[in-house]
């Protein structure tokens, strides 16, 4: 427990993103848009608070309604949260989605739903009867590779967290069809960590599963997961500072966050920046703050786990933020959350974006035939990409087209020799292109046998 904020050579500003930094209203008359995706059709994907899962086409403002889940139940905190696209969307259009319903009490579930024509369907039921409450639900759904990360809170009830076989204030970890990975830390037990209050923002980037946590009247915290580690709740709030924390940190080998907040401002989403649009915040989390209604950014050091600065970035003012994504463009876009919790009233909320119109993207496009290896080329069930040598270790993205132009497959990833799954492509000839955080794109030409 802290009684201010915990900095350690922290150095905390308020910031313009850019001399030039814009911000437009995308749609309003929304109702809590609580998970942003942008999804590889350059739309973005999100849930409303009400059961609605949507899609929205970030130019025009237009959106579609791709699916109404009438079994949602909004109760305060509860409702439909978080949300997450299969990785190789075009091949399994798959979407994962947390919502919280009644059933002999106040649950939550994990559901699949497959997309097609413009709709969801074919709803299946991955998790269920995770324990739902007023408060304390969570819950961000992430993929890393072919796993789905899901966080729970403590719904309310702190005997939860610390029970290894409660579902509740965890980071849990599935397989994509709902399985237990055989390489969890317990057998047939989907908890990845323990020990956590009520996760509310999940980013995974450089190899780093990093999330934002609510505290209660103190230390809001960003954590640093890892595999089959406690984080301390409610034992331990923040850090381990007084004499019964210490204790139990040491007997529990409690994981300490990397940064708290006391008072709190209630953190929520984030996402990772490395855009050259907005250099400031090159290699930074950027956060969405519900009681602070601010834009955090948080400045990553050398090793991507600790921050070497944070600050807010001025000029966003648009009351309670609840979630952010970020376009392959630099753009950045971010939802509201100020429509009535109980699920009633006017639907006030907005998806916003934030981008400098000045910026021109100076990209060097650089052929593969003297600076990109692809092999094996054919390739059959995998291919590897090698970067050109000298180049600066650092996240990037890859998208892979198809020969009319229709992209089948978006990720990042990070280094000099990267192992793409083409299992599931089609025979044909397709266009790699890689997309550094510098601007600058390598493109080349792979053959699926």
């Amino acid at each position: 427990m802290r009684a201010t904020i915990f900095f350690v050579c922290f150095l905390f500003l308020t910031i313009a993103a850019s001399a030039q930094m814009t911000t437009r209203v995308v749609r309003d008359s929304l109702f809590i848009p609580w998970e942003l995706v942008y999804g590889p059709d350059d739309h973005i994907w999100f849930t409303q608070k009400n059961g609605y899962i949507c899609r929205l086409e970030p130019v025009s403002g237009k959106i579609d309604t791709l699916y109404h889940e009438t079994n949602t139940v909004v109760n305060n905190e509860g409702g439909m949260l978080g949300m997450a696209l299969h990785p190789s969307f075009a091949t399994a259009p798959y979407v994962y989605v947390a919502y919280q319903y009644n059933q002999s009490g106040y649950k939550e579930r994990i559901v699949r739903y497959t997309y097609a024509n413009n709709a969801l369907s074919n709803p299946q039921i991955l998790l269920d009867n995770i324990t739902g409450a007023g408060i304390h639900n969570g819950c961000r759904l992430i993929i890393v590779g072919d796993k789905l990360f899901i966080t729970t809170g403590d719904a309310a009830n702190q005997s939860t967290p610390q029970n290894i076989q409660s579902l509740n204030g965890k980071t849990l970890r599935i397989n994509l069809d709902g399985s237990i990975p055989s390489d969890n830390p317990f057998p047939n037990n989907p908890v990845w960590s323990w020990g956590h209050r009520n996760a509310q923002g999940m980013v995974y980037v450089n190899g780093k599963l990093y999330q934002s946590e609510h505290g209660p009247s103190t230390d809001d915290e960003i954590n640093l997961v890892m595999k089959g580690r406690n984080y301390g709740w409610p034992n331990v709030a923040g850090r381990c500072n007084t004499p019964p924390e210490i204790t139990f940190c040491n007997d529990s080998n409690v994981v300490e966050p990397i940064i708290s907040w006391t008072p709190t401002i209630a953190v929520s989403g984030m996402d990772y920046y490395n855009h050259p649009m907005f250099p400031g915040l090159q290699n930074s989390l950027l956060m969405t703050t519900l009681k602070d209604e601010e834009l955090y950014f948080l400045k990553l050091n050398a090793t991507q786990d600790s921050f070497k600065g944070t600050g807010t970035i001025s000029g966003v003012n648009f009351g309670r933020l609840r979630d952010i994504c970020i376009s392959p463009t630099g753009k950045i876009y971010i939802s509201t959350s100020k429509s009535s919790a109980s699920g009633t009233g006017n639907k006030v909320d907005q998806i916003i974006e934030i981008y400098d119109p000045s910026f021109v993207n100076n990209v060097q496009d650089v052929s593969n035939s003297e600076t990109l290896t692809i092999y094996p080329n054919p390739s059959g069930d995998f291919t590897i990409i090698k970067l050109p040598t000298g180049l600066k270790e650092e996240p990037f993205e890859y998208a892979i087209t198809d020969a009319s132009g229709r992209e089948v497959l978006k990720n990042r990833a990070r280094g000099n020799n990267v192992n793409i799954s083409t299992r599931h492509l089609s025979t044909g000839i397709y266009q790699i292109r890689i997309y550094m955080g510098d601007g600058k794109t390598f493109r080349g030409k792979m053959v699926k046998q």
